[in-house]
């Protein structure tokens, strides 16, 4: 009896423990000021996301969890940082990033999403266990996080990592609940997949038109066409 508690003391701990090194990491894109940086950044997410996903593949006896562990490693951890990289080499874009938003206003608005997170979710599952519950507070967490991230940097290639960080969320809720079916994984992990060579050939085609990924070129093509 003693070691069974002991064990589900463990699971619970370590996957808090993940799934809050996730959202750290989204603070940490946040703060970030240079491309190579969040790039890392990013990658070093996708670790600690694969990390999660094989331990609760671990705790709740769920094979199929392995396989969202491994996608995340080799596509979001490994594959897609090496190729955003690439890119960066490829276009010659600036390693500063500009933003719409300071650093701090962008962190203590980040702590602010956090905290609505916490005040939506947790209400509405008190039906769902305490793990579950805080997982999904977490990983609501990370989602807002990249959609701030996405509201608040200007250059195209920093808003499709906020992106990604936003899914990188969407997957931390998926294995947070026990009988995710892995076809919806696998889904999402397409999905992204597909996204982001869509993406790739708008990093060229914005590079090719307007010599920068800056996106406020489109807002001044846009009015020039009205």
């Amino acid at each position: 009896m003693d070691s069974r508690l002991g064990y589900g003391v463990l699971s619970y701990d370590l996957a808090h423990l993940l799934g809050a090194a996730v959202l750290v990491l989204s603070f940490v894109l946040l703060y970030q000021r240079r491309m190579g940086a969040v790039i890392n950044t990013y990658a070093a997410q996708a670790w600690v996301l694969a990390a999660a996903a094989a331990w609760q593949g671990w705790s709740q006896g769920a094979p199929h969890l392995y396989v969202t562990a491994l996608i995340a490693l080799g596509a979001k951890g490994v594959a897609i940082p090496l190729a955003l990289h690439n890119i960066v080499r490829r276009l010659r874009i600036h390693r500063s990033i500009d933003t719409a938003l300071g650093v701090f206003p962008s962190m203590a608005l980040g702590v602010g999403l956090v905290a609505l997170s916490i005040m939506v979710v947790l209400p509405t599952t008190l039906s769902r266990g305490a793990l579950t519950r805080e997982d999904l507070a977490l990983a609501l967490s990370v989602v807002l996080m990249g959609l701030l991230m996405m509201i608040t940097r200007r250059s195209a290639l920093t808003q499709v990592i906020g992106f990604m960080s936003l899914e990188n969320g969407l997957i931390l809720a998926a294995v947070g609940v026990a009988g995710m079916p892995l076809v919806v994984e696998l889904s999402v992990a397409v999905l992204v997949l597909l996204a982001f060579v869509v993406f790739g050939v708008f990093f060229f085609r914005i590079r090719e038109r307007f010599d920068s990924l800056d996106v406020s070129h489109l807002d001044r093509v846009g009015g020039a066409h009205r």
